[in-house]
Parts: structure tokens; sequence; C-alpha cells
């Protein structure tokens, strides 16, 4: 009775919870698939964190473009995929892994740390008058109003009166409309190398900026700084006319960001606020987004601060710089002048007069007048238009000696405080009284400060080529050869090609969009002072403005020379001046994004584990995810090397296949890998394998009679050498053996092989099926008996072989791994063979790595056909 009840216990406790029951083949074979699903996911994320971290190193270099969107995507990916390979590894092994879900969460809030906007202490004022401003406030009131105030307050120069709406207010505008949230939504679709990308996203996010209220207390600040300016000037508010010009952070420092952002000349007071919001919202042009993302800028690190300046109706305007941009080594302040309002000459609309003044005291060394047909001047209703300039004064000077050296002299004593040349824009108010507008320092052409006395290369003589234009000024010095390309108006912009020679009217700063793609830039119309030509040099183009007549000489797409060293442009591509374009890179080293990049890395990418026989390969030793991701790779190789071996244990599980390949070789199928009713008796035959890819991998797998015959020949030296590093080895060093069973596990269109032969291992992963994109094989081997340079020269033999047959292949140490994807079903299957091949030639074959020679022999011992690699061709 005893009996009876023990046994229906059994059978009840059985029935209800499985216990007591000896698992079945269906069990096994349920269960192996789940882990081997942990697996694949693991080895999925394991992929894609080798190609983060590595595109990820490669914009670390700083030559490629990328945005802080790139390093927050990034670096969320890399979080991700390391805590999925976690997830996956305690599914596969069964045991959680608390140290380092530990280690990953912190490493993920130590990644936001790095990647949180900077935001500086802010002043608590809406409004702040210049008479209270210095440069030590340029966080609080922008480049533009932090230098007015300098000049004025510390310099003791005549400055315009006039308050800063501060960062504060452009802030508290932009939270509480919601703006930031909308714009980052907005900017998801962004292309930034596409001008019509750029031009319809800035328009999204400027009519949302330009919709937006402004709060009460920022617009009464606004309003109460106006007002309390138009009594110092003794005059009531609604007669008081503004300048209101932007002062953004980061601007009229040591980038320039000429031209980039709106200024709006003669605003009224019944437009002062909605003037604020223009000037805000060209934060977002396309020209300012592309100048941000080509200097390395968040956005999140830029507000817009404005200068509200009293409007100089200027008889005469202009810019001077302290030192010749081109020329540092002349030692001359270039002085250039306009009628009228100064957008005219540093927009290029109008040639202007150039006036140089010799730094020693020496005097006006070279007065160039230019003629001057038309001027900007502010119009009754608080609008600007154009007017011609009368007759009289077209071709007269608009400074006299004495200005001019007055002028000069202010501008030396603006770059003795500053400590650097400056790029200085100045006004003749109606008094006849210089006025100083902004300062800030000047952009030199690269190189500049090295091109000693000469300041260009030794140009080689040009003889017989059609010389299509000359004249005008180099802006940018150097070499550009490309198709023609005119730009009349912006829409032209959108299609301009790489390596196009930009071709317009006038200088613009908008033409900051395409400078990357230009080789080249000629303008009929423009200045070496003018905001066009500080961008030019910044980004290294090649420009020449004031080219007379260029629009009709240079024909649409003609390929053409231009020399700016020489101001002349040639026919047709000249090669031995072609040879002096130096090559313009993009260059984000050292911005504010590559700096948080920088930061982000040093998280993710350093490996410190790098031997997996060290003791201190372990879970205590990881300290970036780099290390978690190596840590769990190897591991997981072990743990499903140790599942494998219980499944060929369980009947039915898995079959041994019966065919000669020189491995104890064992099949588990998927589903659809073998035919019905196959595997009886725990065998299968190569005839019962119906799996696409394991029957092409069996052809070049499986050994005929010969081969099985033909021992693997020997050098001595190679073999006492393996035989040494054996007997030298501990249990746990390199000499441990990974076992002997290898895997194959299949589907109809699934393959990954595991080999395991002595004292190496191959891995071979493999999807083929009709769909090409979803094709891949990728292969990865390791180990060796020998010692650890004969094992690295075997992998990179390995690697070429991989290269040859079109893998996409990286080494390191004795490790080689390589990807080919993408291709018809039939090329799968036929590199599916080369690697049955492969997986023969390459074993043992580390003893016969004597040299350096031998890593190229063996690969082209494989190409010739032959069976066993020899080691001819190696030294002896």
């Amino acid at each position: 009775m005893s009996g009876g009840f023990l046994t229906r216990l059994k059978r009840f406790l059985a029935t209800q919870y499985g216990l007591g029951r000896d698992p079945t083949v269906q069990d096994a074979g349920l269960s192996f698939r789940a882990k081997y699903n942990f697996f694949q996911e693991l080895l999925e994320s394991n992929s894609e964190l080798l190609k983060i971290i590595a595109d990820m190193e490669t914009k670390l270099h700083g030559r490629e473009l990328f945005g802080m969107a790139y390093v927050r995507s990034q670096s969320s990916r890399a979080v991700f995929h390391a805590m999925r390979m976690i997830r996956a590894f305690e599914g596969l092994s069964g045991r959680p892994r608390p140290v380092l879900n530990t280690l990953v969460e912190g490493i993920r809030e130590e990644v936001k740390l790095a990647l949180m906007a900077r935001r500086d202490q802010e002043n608590t004022s809406f409004a702040l008058p210049l008479s209270k401003v210095t440069a030590s406030m340029v966080d609080d009131v922008g480049g533009k109003c932090a230098n007015l105030g300098e000049v004025g307050n510390r310099v003791g120069l005549p400055v315009p009166r006039g308050f800063a709406v501060t960062t504060t207010a452009f802030r508290a505008f932009f939270e509480a409309a919601g703006l930031p949230e909308e714009i980052a939504r907005l900017k998801l679709t962004l292309a930034l190398d596409d001008p019509a990308s750029l031009a319809a996203v800035s328009e999204d996010i400027q009519h949302l900026i330009l919709r937006a209220e402004l709060p009460p207390a920022v617009a009464r600040a606004i309003v109460d700084a106006h007002r309390d300016m138009a009594g110092k000037a003794g005059v009531p508010p609604e007669d008081l006319k503004v300048a209101m010009r932007s002062s953004a952070i980061g601007e009229d420092g040591e980038l320039s960001f000429a031209g980039q952002y709106l200024s709006i000349l003669n605003v009224p007071a019944e437009r002062l606020l909605s003037s604020y919001k223009y000037v805000a919202a060209s934060l977002y042009t396309p020209r300012a987004i592309s100048y941000r993302v080509l200097k390395g800028i968040a956005d999140d690190d830029v507000a817009m601060s404005v200068a509200c300046l009293e409007m100089v109706e200027s008889r005469a305007a202009g810019v001077m710089y302290t030192r010749h941009p081109l020329h540092p080594e002349q030692d001359r302040v270039i002085i250039n002048a306009v009628w009228g309002l100064g957008p005219y000459a540093v927009d290029g609309v109008v040639n202007p007069d150039t006036y140089v003044v010799a730094k020693d005291g020496s005097g006006v060394l070279e007065t160039r007048v230019s003629e001057k047909p038309v001027m900007l001047v502010g119009a009754a209703h608080g609008t600007l238009e154009e007017k011609p300039v009368p007759e009289a004064l077209r071709t007269a000077p608009c400074l006299d000696e004495a200005r001019i050296l007055q002028l000069a002299d202010y501008g030396l004593s603006l770059e003795r405080h500053y400590g650097c040349p400056q790029d200085v824009e100045w006004a003749l108010d109606p008094e006849g009284r210089l006025v100083i507008l902004q300062s800030r320092p000047l952009a030199m052409a690269p190189g500049a400060e090295m091109a000693g006395a000469c300041g260009r290369p030794d140009m080689p003589r040009v003889t017989g080529r059609e010389v299509l234009a000359t004249g005008g000024e180099p802006a940018s010095s150097g070499v550009g050869v490309g198709p023609v390309v005119r730009v009349l108006r912006d829409e032209d912009l959108e299609g301009f090609p790489q390596g196009g020679v930009l071709v317009a009217g006038h200088s613009s700063p908008k033409y900051m969009v395409v400078m990357p793609r230009c080789a080249a830039i000629v303008a009929e119309h423009g200045s070496v002072t003018g905001h066009m030509a500080s961008l030019c040099r910044e980004f290294g183009v090649p420009t020449l403005l004031g080219v007379p007549n260029a629009l009709s000489l240079l024909p649409e797409g003609e390929v053409v020379t231009v020399d700016a060293w020489s101001a002349t442009i040639y026919r047709g591509r000249v090669e031995e001046l072609a040879g002096l374009g130096a090559p313009r890179e993009i260059l984000l080293k050292d911005t504010p994004v590559h700096g948080v990049l920088t930061r982000v890395m040093g998280l993710i990418a350093p490996l410190h584990l790098l031997d997996p026989k060290s003791k201190d390969f372990c879970e205590a030793s990881c300290t970036t995810i780099h290390d978690v991701m190596r840590l769990l790779h190897e591991w997981s190789y072990t743990e499903m090397f140790r599942i494998s071996d219980m499944a060929s244990g369980q009947a039915g599980m898995a079959m041994r296949l019966a065919a000669v390949t020189g491995l104890d070789l064992y099949v588990i199928d998927l589903g659809g890998g073998i035919a019905p009713g196959a595997g009886k008796g725990g065998k299968v035959a190569v005839e019962e394998i119906v799996s696409r890819p394991f029957l092409a991998l069996l052809d070049g797998l499986v050994l005929d009679r010969e081969h099985v015959r033909t021992p693997r020949p020997v050098q001595l030296k190679g073999f006492m050498s393996v035989l040494g590093e054996q007997m030298l080895s501990s249990p746990t060093s390199g000499g441990q053996r990974f076992g002997d069973k290898s895997y194959a596990i299949i589907s109809d269109k699934y393959l990954n092989f595991s080999s395991r032969v002595g004292y190496h291992y191959g891995v071979l992963d493999c999807y083929c099926g009709k769909t090409v994109n979803k094709n891949y094989i990728t292969f990865s081997f390791k180990g060796g008996a020998a010692d650890d340079v004969k094992r690295s020269r075997r992998a990179r033999g390995i690697a070429l072989i991989l290269t040859r047959l079109g893998f996409t292949v990286e080494v390191v140490g004795d490790r080689v791994a390589g990807r080919f994807q993408k291709f018809e079903p039939a090329v799968i299957e036929e590199r599916l063979v080369s690697m049955g091949r492969l997986l023969q030639f390459t074993r043992q074959t580390d003893m016969l790595m004597v040299d350096e020679k031998s890593v190229a022999a063996m690969a082209d011992c494989f190409f010739s056909g032959a069976c066993q690699f020899t080691g001819e061709g190696a030294g002896e």
C-alpha cells in the first residue's frame, strides 16, 4: 500500500508540477531553443555595440560632422545594448548578474551628467543698461553686448547708448512657450548636409518662435529699458528709434558667427517687441544652424541676448581690421568705408573705399577710393531704404585723413586691450563723431600666422592656359577647382553640388550653408572685411571678391581653376595649381560637442579586460561598457558550449553527423533543417540535411578519401615551439583546451556552426534566404596551441583570406572576426563553401607560422586550391 501511495503521489506531482518526471526530448528542445534565443540576442547586441564604438571612435578624430543629437543617440544605444547583453546572459546562464547591472546603471547616470546642457549662473534681470556691462558678463548678455560694454566702460571709446535684453529673458521666453521641446521634435527630421532640409526645418522653427507670446514680465522689462534710454537721450520714447542687434552666447568670441544672426536697424517703439522675437528666431536660420553644427556647438549651449542700441544715422560706416587677415606680418590697419549705414559694406553690396594705415605711426600708406553708386539709409517710418549716392560723392573718399588716423588709433587701443587683432565695426554719426558699434577677435586665414614674409607658397608658372577672369581681392587665399555654379537666388543653394565653384553677384553670409561643399567662391562685389569673407577664412574656402563681370565671364557648368593667390581664374583644371589646393576637413576637435563626446567615450569605449585567461577577467574589473561587452561575449560561448554538451547527451536532441569532417560534429535542428523522419538512432547523414546554408558549408567541410589520408605537414621549428609552449603552459593558461565536440545549430535558412578542435575554436553564423538584405555570414576564429606570436600570424593570415573573399574584417591578437552581408543566396552559398574549406585549411597551421612571410604565404596557398598549407613560402 505504501508503494502504491508513493506511485500515485509521484504520478500526481509529475502531472501537476512536472516533479519527478524525466525530461522529454520535446522539453529539452524547447529549453535549448529558449537559451539559444538568448545567445542570439547577446550576439546581436555585441555586434551593434562594436559598430557603435567604432563609429564613435571615428567621430572622435574630429574630421566628420556630428552634433549633440548624434552623441545622445549613440550613447543611449550603447547603454541599451549593454543592458540587453546582461539580460540575455542571465537568461542563457540562468543566473542573475547584479554587479554588472549596477555598473551599467551607474554608467547610464554618468552619461546623463555628461550630456546635460551647460547652464551657467544666470542674471536675474531681463534687461541691463550697457553702462553696467563688461566683458565678464558674456554669459548674461552674449558676446556683442559684453564687448560693447567693455569698449565703452573699460577702453573708454565712444559707443551708442543702449541696453541688453539678457539670456535670462530669452530662456524665460522659451520655457514659458514650451519652445525647447517643440524645437527638438522638429530637429529630428533635419538632414544636416541637405540645404533643402535645413531651409524647411529652419522655417518651421522660426514660425514657432514668432507665434509664441512673450511673458508679460519680459515684455515689460524691454519697454521700460527703452523708456529709460529715451529719457537719457532727451526724446519721447515714441521718437526713439533703435538698432536691435543679435548678441548670442558664443558670438563675437573665439568663433565669429559673422553674419549668422539677425540685426534689425531703425526699429520704432511700436515694433520693439516683435523685432526682439525676430532676432531671437534668427538662432535658427539655415546658416546659423549649419555654422553651429560645423563648429561643434550644441543648441543647448546657445542663448540669444539682444543689444538694443540708439540708432546712429551714419553719414559713413564700415569695418576696420587691426591686421591684414592674409598677411599679418605686414603690421597694418585696414579700413573699409561706404556712405550711409554699414550693412552695405559688411554684406558686400557696394565695393567700399579701402585705407591702409601703418601701425608704426608713419601715417596712411594707401588710399583706394571705389565708386559707390548707392547707400543704405533709415526711412521715416522705421524701415530702411536704398538711395542713390549724390553724384559728387560717388567717387569721393568717405573719410578724410584725420578721421582715418583717429579710427586707426581706436583700433590699436582695442588691440592692446584685448591682446589680439580686432575686427571692428564703426560709424560716423551726423555730428562727425566716430562711434564703435562692435569689436571682436579677427578671424585670420588658416595658417596665416605661419605664412612667412611672402604670405604665399612658391607658385608654379602657368603657361598656355586660357584666363577667363582676373582681378578682385583675395578674401581667403588658396586654389580651388570645380564646375561653375551660379547662385542668383536663395533657392539656388539647395542643389549645390560637392566641389562646385560658387559664383555670385554679391558676397553674402547666407552662403555659409554650402561652404563645406565649395571648392571656391567668386563674387563681383564684396570686401575682405565683410561677414562672408570672415566665414571663408574660418572654413578655408579660397575666395575672390570684387571680380569684375564674374557672372558673365564664367559659364555655368564650366570647370575652372580659381587661383585666389594671384586673383586669376583659368578655364579647365590647371594641374600645376590644383596640387596647391589644401584639403579641407571638418575639424570638430576641441569644440564643445567634441568635448562632450570625449567624456562620454571615456565611459563607453576603453577596454581593460584584454586576456580571458587572466584572474582579472571578471566582473569586479569592469569599468566601461566595452569591458562588460567583452566579458559577456567571452562567457557566452563558454555557456553555450556547456549547454550544447548537455544537448548532445539528450537522446534525440543532438544528432551526430555521419560524414568524414575530422570533427566530432553534432547537429541540432531548430526546425526545417533536416528531412522529415531523419535522425533516427541519433545520427544524421549529409543527404538528410535540407538546411540551405549548412549544405553549402558541408560542401567545403566534408573530406574525401585523399584528404583524409594526407597527413598535416609539420615544420620541425614550429612543432618544437608548440611542444615547448604546451609543456610550459599551466592548465588554466593559454594551453587550456576548448573541448572536442562541435555543433551545427540549423534551420532551413539558418546556421550557427561552432567548431572546436584542439586549442582553437571557430564560430560561423549565417542566414541564407530570398531576402537579400537579411542575408549575412559572420565568422570568428580564436586560439591555438602555439605561442601568441604564431597565433597572431595565423589570425592575420585568416583575415587576409577573408578580405579577399569580400568580408569586412577585424583582427585583435589571435582573434579574427569577419562579416559578409546583403548578397544573393547563391553568393552566400558560394562563400559558405569557401568557409568550409577554410575551417579545414586552418587546422594546426599555427605551428607553421614561423615568420611574417607565412601570413601572405598562407593566403596564397588557400587561393591556389590546395587543401593544406605546407608552410611553403614561409621562412625555415
